[in-house]
């Protein structure tokens, strides 16, 4: 349940803005690519985010500090502040010199503004991640049975907390309600999960610094971190913003191990599996909470019996394929990690290994 450790301690601050540029590439976004690029020339120190990005402290990958800048530069697309971004994004501008002399003069412009970007990861917050864990609990519901109560780390705005209201299809095998606004339907490779009961009776999630989608400006901000080339996940985030402002998710202001720990302490309905949920947050949750969260899972599954099942879902970055792996474990029977599949990181595209 985690990262490729080769790729996120690149310690070279230029060759992770360059993997991270290539990475956006493969995975549909040219346009942001080119502008990530376009950070390595103000490595010169010449603005105040430039020298920042130069001195990195941390590891930059690890932090996703490139990825804190492009969010800071599409905000000022979606202000209305530098229209001219939208030529970058829509590949009217594609002569990588240009686009490093218009992002210089922008971060000039805007140094003091763009710099607090650079303060806390990007909370990238997606529905279409969901098409996985939905398709886990399928595979899992196969096994266990249909109930289940979810809890989630690093929820940021709870976009996939709110899973149980989206409709999906994954290669033709249907789940949630059919009228649902947000339907999530990937491109579905390889055979589809099994098509059983999915009952979810509750989520609940966490996140160190959660984001209220109701407020209009939290809402600007994860839009900011939506690269501009994928419409529909700006059309799936405004219906998402409407689910959450019909009824809230259930959201709490904690770190991932304390969340963990209590919630694993709870009482547990019988007939119904507790599961521990996450997409592309593993890498932002220190060593000593990960180890915490290990081990509150390993004691629950170790108690675990057949009528209180555990189970724990993944959909976690292998950044040496620029491609995402659902992984699943779950207590009594199947402890092993096992990968059901391969995904694409918004879940535009999955690939299902299970059989």
């Amino acid at each position: 349940m985690g990262q490729s450790p080769k790729v996120m301690e690149i310690a070279s601050v230029p060759q992770a803005i360059a993997w991270q540029a290539t990475h956006m590439e493969e995975a549909g976004s040219p346009g942001g690519a080119r502008l990530v690029r376009a950070l390595l020339p103000l490595l010169d120190g010449a603005t105040m985010v430039g020298q920042r990005m130069r001195d990195w402290p941390g590891l930059t990958l690890e932090d996703a500090m490139p990825l804190r800048v492009a969010g800071g530069l599409h905000n000022l697309l979606l202000t209305g502040d530098e229209p001219e971004l939208a030529q970058v994004y829509a590949g009217q501008i594609t002569d990588q010199a240009a686009i490093d002399r218009l992002v210089d003069a922008i971060v000039r412009r805007h140094d003091a503004r763009l710099l607090p970007w650079l303060d806390g990861p990007p909370q990238t917050n997606e529905a279409g991640r969901s098409a996985s864990v939905m398709a886990a609990l399928l595979w899992l519901s196969a096994r266990l049975g249909p109930r289940f109560q979810l809890i989630e780390i690093g929820a940021s705005a709870g976009i996939n907390t709110m899973m149980d209201r989206y409709f999906y299809d994954l290669g033709g095998t249907t789940a949630g309600p059919a009228a649902s606004p947000v339907r999530i339907v990937p491109e579905w490779r390889g055979d589809a999960p099994p098509q059983v009961p999915v009952e979810i009776v509750g989520v609940k999630g966490c996140d160190i610094a959660p984001i209220d989608l109701t407020d209009p400006a939290q809402a600007l901000r994860l839009k900011a971190y939506i690269w501009p080339e994928h419409t529909v996940r700006f059309e799936r985030m405004e219906a998402a913003i409407k689910a959450a402002g019909e009824r809230k998710p259930d959201l709490v202001k904690m770190n991932a191990a304390d969340f963990i720990e209590a919630e694993l302490a709870r009482a547990q309905e019988s007939g119904t599996t507790r599961m521990l949920m996450h997409s592309i947050v593993w890498q932002y949750v220190p060593d000593d909470q990960q180890e915490r969260v290990r081990a509150a899972m390993e004691a629950a599954g170790a108690g675990a019996a057949a009528e209180k099942p555990l189970a724990w879902v993944s959909v976690e970055a292998d950044r040496t394929v620029h491609r995402h792996m659902l992984k699943v474990r779950y207590w009594p029977g199947g402890e092993e990690e096992v990968q059901l599949a391969w995904s694409h990181p918004h879940g535009a595209d999955v690939e299902w290994i299970a059989g």
